[in-house]
This record gives structure tokens, C-alpha cells and sequence, in this order.
């Protein structure tokens, strides 16, 4: 089983905590999508992808097409998707991923929760080397192909693990094969469940309980930040 598997079921990062949340969180990357694609979900594969996503987290029909529609006006946000890379206490790195109308704003919140707990917010760029960007997505199996004739046909596409997961399966792929994989499956009639992209690390680092109690505060309050779409880190479980 590979490393992409492996972190998936240790990953203890919280997750959205609630509805309104996890809304907020996909009509910002939709609102993005449409600006830089189109409305379309036809011609724009990013839309596509997150219009799945929405449905798996039942998020309202209407909802995302009110947000589609809320994008494509002159008025609406513009937001900018920006990441940003520190070390938490105890040498932890630690990758943000934000999407904001305000960068000044953002970077001054990250800056302060790095400081306030133990930590220091780095440069642009200076942990990308610690993890790897991939894009995992979840599809629908067809009973007439085994999982190993699968795993065949997507190597050339990119895909370099897979697995079953309860009814569903599971794909990792490097970012930037994204939309190979995208196509394949579209092409060949797999329906995609959900698609994220997800950043593991190369390394992970031991931590106490007690260390844990202290990092988890500092991931809790940059979760909780309403310009953080994600955050990863290279905590060992």
C-alpha cells in the first residue's frame, strides 16, 4: 500500500466542521472556477470537478447554481487563491492553502496564529520540496472491470496509486495530471464521486501527546480562519 494511502488513514486534520462551512468553502472555489473558465461546466473541467464535489456534499442544486451564477456578475468577489508555509513548534511544517478578496488581511491572521503559538510563518515557496501535490479522486466502480485492469489503463494517464475504499475508488495522480485523468475517466464513462487535491508529505515527524495538545491548537485556529480552504502538515499519527 502506498505512502498517498497511508496518510489518507492516519490524516488527522479537522475537517469542516459543519455545513455552512463546507458551502462557504466550495462557492469560493467555484466563484474562482468561473472567473478564470467560464460558467459552463461543459468547457470548464474545474467546475465540473467541483459541482461533484458539491453533490456529495449535499449541498443544495440551487445553491450552486445561484453561486455560478453570483460569479459571472461584475460585482461579485475576486478572490485569489494563495498558500502559505511555516513550521509550527516542535520543527512541524505546516502548508496553507487560502482563498482571499484581502491578502493583507489573510497574511497578517496566518502570520499572528504562527506567532501566538510557538511557530514562524516562512517564504513562498520554502516547504514545497517537503510535500507532494496530488490530486485524489473517488469514482464509481464498474462491475465488469477489476481494480487491476483499472490500475493498468491509468498508469499512462498518470494515476500512480489506487485502491478500493468501501464503495468507491480511490486514485491518486500527480496535480499536474489532473486533467488526463479528468478525461479518461469522463471519456471511458466512470462517474467521478469527488475530486481534491491534497498535499502529503514526503516526511512526517513524531510528536508527544502533550506536543500534539499544543500543535492542534495552532492547526485548529488556522482551520477556523474563513480565508483557509486547507491546511496540511507532516505530523505522524
Amino acid at each position: 500500500m502506498g505512502r498517498a494511502f497511508e496518510y489518507r488513514k492516519a490524516r488527522k486534520m479537522k475537517r469542516w466542521g459543519n455545513m455552512s462551512r463546507t458551502f462557504t468553502r466550495i462557492g469560493k472555489e467555484i466563484t474562482i472556477a468561473v472567473k478564470a473558465g467560464g460558467p459552463d461546466p461543459t468547457t470548464n473541467p474545474r467546475l465540473r470537478a467541483l459541482m461533484q464535489n458539491a453533490k456529495a456534499e449535499n449541498m443544495p442544486k440551487d445553491t450552486v447554481e445561484r453561486a455560478i451564477k453570483k460569479a459571472t456578475d461584475k460585482d461579485a468577489k475576486d478572490y485569489k487563491e494563495i498558500t502559505y508555509e511555516g513550521y509550527g513548534p516542535f520543527g512541524i511544517a505546516i502548508f496553507v492553502e487560502a482563498a482571499t478578496d484581502n491578502n493583507t488581511r489573510t497574511v497578517a491572521n496566518v502570520r499572528s496564529y504562527f506567532t501566538k503559538h510557538g511557530g514562524s510563518l516562512g517564504t513562498q515557496g520554502s516547504l514545497t520540496f517537503l510535500f507532494d501535490h496530488k490530486v485524489m479522486l473517488k469514482i464509481q466502480p464498474k462491475p465488469e472491470m477489476s481494480l487491476e485492469d483499472l490500475e493498468l489503463e491509468l498508469i499512462d494517464y498518470g494515476v500512480d496509486e489506487l485502491e478500493a475504499d468501501e464503495d468507491a475508488i480511490v486514485l491518486y495522480g500527480p496535480f499536474e495530471e489532473y486533467s488526463n485523468i479528468q478525461q479518461y475517466l469522463e471519456g471511458n464513462g466512470f462517474e467521478i464521486l469527488s475530486t481534491e487535491f491534497v498535499r502529503i508529505p514526503n516526511d512526517v515527524k513524531e510528536v508527544t501527546d502533550e506536543q500534539r495538545e499544543t500543535l492542534d491548537k495552532l492547526l485548529e485556529k488556522l482551520e477556523e480562519d474563513e480565508d483557509v480552504q486547507n491546511v496540511f502538515h507532516n505530523i505522524a499519527e
